[in-house]
């Protein structure tokens, strides 16, 4: 399921500096209103799932559910990664425009 382009979109993010990672740093960007949209590895834990869409969902931040926390750290060139936040608006309308192509 894991799609190549948006991948290469994440890291492109990634090294324009447009993204904050780990799951208490992405709850306070949430928190903070900079974060524009939100991805969380499909092999997160039960709790920290909980936590992260409850956020996203209070404070109306788009979130999708993608690959697994080695997918979404590979692509950002850190090691896995549970939770990242993207935060510019251009990056987030691109990537959330492939992610609801399909």
């Amino acid at each position: 399921m894991t799609n190549p382009a948006l991948l290469q979109l994440l890291g492109l993010a990634a090294r324009a500096r447009k993204i904050i990672s780990g799951e208490e740093l992405v709850v306070k960007e949430i928190r903070s209103g900079k974060a524009k949209l939100v991805f969380l590895a499909s092999d997160a834990s039960a709790n920290t799932s909980k936590k992260i869409q409850d956020k996203c969902t209070f404070y109306n931040v788009e979130y999708y559910v993608f690959g697994d926390r080695y997918d979404l750290g590979h692509a950002t060139g850190k090691e896995a990664r549970v939770a990242i936040a993207i935060t510019d608006s251009g990056f987030a309308k691109k990537m959330s425009s492939l992610l609801n192509e399909n």
